[in-house]
Parts: C-alpha cells; sequence; structure tokens
C-alpha cells in the first residue's frame, strides 16, 4: 500500500503582497510606508532581489518578479544621484511588474520614489533589521510559503524528542497507539491529516492541519481534545519526521528484519527518511517498542549502532575463540552464586 501518493502534493504558484505583509508584519515587525493598494499584486518567486544593477541602467537580468529589497548600499547609490537621474532610476525600475519593496536598516524612500510607486500602485514597506538578517527572514519565510507540501494519513509523534510518523491502513490503531504514548509523557504532533514540508537539504517537517491541530478521533469514543485533556505539555506544533513506522498485521510469509543490519528508507519529497515496518498482533506491546525505536534512532543519530556492534562482537568472538583453547563460554563466576 502506497501511503505517500503523490498526488496528494500541494504547491503554492503565488502568495499575495497583502498576505504576504500580514504575515512578515506580525513575524518580523514589517511596517508599511506607502500605498496599500497594491496588496493583490502577486508574488510568483521565493528569492529575494537586490535591484542596485537595475537602478544603475542594467536591466538585462533584472528579476522584477521577485520581492525587491533596498539595502544601504542601493540607498547611497541613490543619494549620490542627482534629482534628474533619481527620478530617470525611478521611472525605469517602476516600468516592470514588481510586487513590493522593502527598505532594510529602517531606512525610508523619498518622496518622487513614493509618488511613483503610488501611481504604479506598489506596496512599500521598511524593516529595522539590517539586509542581511532581513534576507535570512524573508527567504525562510518565502521558503515555506512555496516548499512543496504532501499530506500524510497518520499520526506523528514527539517520542523522546524523535519524530515518529505513524502509517498504516485506516483503522488498524494508529490513533490509539498515539494516544497511549500520550499518556506516557509523549508529544502529539498532529493526527489522522499530517502536512509533511521539506525545509532546506534532507529536512522533511511535519504539522496539522489549522482545523485539526490536536484533536483525535477514537472509534466507538468520538473526538478529543489532547491539550484540553492531558495540558499543553502534550502537544507540539511542528516537528522534524525522523522515522517512519509502517503497522500492518502480522505476515507468515514476510520475512521481517531480525537483526537490524539492513536499513530501509522511504523517500518523501526527495527526503529519505528511515523506515521500520512493525508486524502488530493481539497482546503485542506498540507503545513500548514505538519508545524504543525512538532511542535506538537516537543512539544511531549520536553515533552507536547496535546491529553494528553486535556484529563486531560475533567476529571478534570467532576470532578469540580461533586463538584460544577454552571450550567453555563462563570460565569462572568468581564465587556468584545469588
Amino acid at each position: 500500500m502506497n501511503f505517500f501518493d503523490k498526488s496528494k502534493e500541494i504547491k503554492n504558484e503565488f502568495i499575495e503582497v497583502g498576505y504576504f505583509f500580514e504575515q512578515c508584519q506580525r513575524l518580523f515587525g514589517l511596517e508599511l510606508v506607502a500605498e496599500n493598494k497594491g496588496f493583490g499584486r502577486k508574488i510568483t518567486d521565493r528569492s529575494i532581489h537586490r535591484p542596485g544593477l537595475a537602478l544603475a541602467g542594467f536591466i538585462d537580468l533584472f528579476t522584477f518578479n521577485r520581492v525587491q529589497l533596498f539595502g544601504n548600499t542601493e540607498v547611497r547609490y541613490l543619494n549620490s544621484l542627482t534629482k534628474a537621474k533619481k527620478i530617470r532610476a525611478f521611472t525605469k525600475f517602476f516600468s516592470f511588474e514588481v510586487p513590493c519593496v522593502i527598505f532594510t536598516n529602517d531606512t525610508s524612500p523619498d518622496a518622487d520614489f513614493k509618488k511613483l510607486a503610488r501611481q504604479k500602485k506598489v506596496s512599500i514597506f521598511k524593516t529595522k533589521h539590517s539586509t542581511t538578517k532581513s534576507v535570512y527572514y524573508l527567504s525562510d519565510f518565502l521558503d515555506d510559503q512555496f516548499a512543496t507540501q504532501i499530506t500524510i494519513h497518520g499520526a506523528l509523534v514527539d517520542v523522546y524528542g524523535a519524530g515518529l510518523l505513524f502509517v498504516g491502513r485506516s483503522g488498524i490503531g494508529k490513533s490509539e497507539i498515539t494516544l497511549d504514548l500520550i499518556e506516557r509523557g509523549h508529544r502529539l504532533v498532529a493526527d489522522d491529516v499530517i502536512l509533511a514540508t521539506r525545509k532546506g537539504e534532507g529536512i522533511l517537517m511535519g504539522a496539522g492541519t489549522s482545523l485539526m491541530k490536536h484533536f483525535m478521533e477514537i472509534r466507538g469514543l468520538g473526538l478529543l481534545n489532547v491539550e484540553k485533556i492531558f495540558g499543553v505539555r502534550s502537544i507540539r506544533f511542528q516537528k522534524r519526521i525522523e522515522v517512519i513506522v509502517i503497522l500492518e498485521e502480522w505476515d507468515t510469509k514476510i520475512d521481517y528484519t531480525r537483526t537490524g543490519l539492513e536499513s530501509t528508507t522511504t523517500s518523501i519529497l526527495g527526503v529519505e527518511i528511515p523506515t521500520v515496518r512493525l508486524p502488530i498482533f493481539p497482546g503485542k506491546n506498540i507503545t513500548v517498542i514505538s519508545e524504543v525505536i525512538a532511542l535506538n534512532y537516537l543512539l544511531k543519530h549520536y553515533g552507536y549502532d547496535t546491529a553494528q556492534d553486535m556484529t563486531e562482537r560475533v567476529k571478534q568472538s570467532i576470532e578469540n575463540k580461533r586463538k584460544s583453547k577454552e571450550r567453555r563460554s563462563v570460565i569462572y563466576f568468581e564465587h556468584d552464586f545469588e
């Protein structure tokens, strides 16, 4: 069964300037300097553009469809121009359909720039942050907005700091296992519908939908609000997906791993996630096994691999027996007869 269908991928083609301002005002203190009639303009690129060359007249590589960021370099260059040259530079700049303009370092544009922006209905913002910080914050925000997402039917839980994503057929018990983990002190990220987003290289973040958030559905019981029942310590809003646990009924025809020497991964949005196929049957304590999966992952993350350690021990034991004349595995009990 394919739990990660590519047809469920979601990707923004654009975001509106009004939404961009609303979010960045809340997150980074972005301020509106002039023209809110440009809030309907569309941002179609996740990158930020510094328009220094375009202001100087070189427009062959002017990526005007990006957010335009005016730092100290652009501002000082404009201040070095005569009024006539400035207006020519402004006129040329606003002849393109730029989505919006941001001034960094708490600087503001002059009256001529505002006038042309008003005529072209281009919003102007400013921020107190330096240009470097502004690029970092805004690029990170835009990366999130334009990142490809995929919806996954499952449950995501923070177990000892490791993000375990439980998947399996409907009704196999994902929510019940999740509820048991929460009761044991672990933290719910989302149940039923997971939004997975790729962040950078090799990082896949998981979160719940805005509607369900930290609600759970337990068959025979109904909907539960985990935060209200178990407290704020039982939830978190997002978590990196680090291990996928595939729950399936025990099948005697399948050869399940016994040693853990063979590692299996699942590719989601190009990110390879370690995967464990966990056969279940009545009486098997899946909750404790899930905790051990998380702890074992953390050990591997910090450089210790149990399967490799046992392999080395077996090799060493064989080598020692080959060299030694002893025939018993236990040589001496040191008077411990308890």
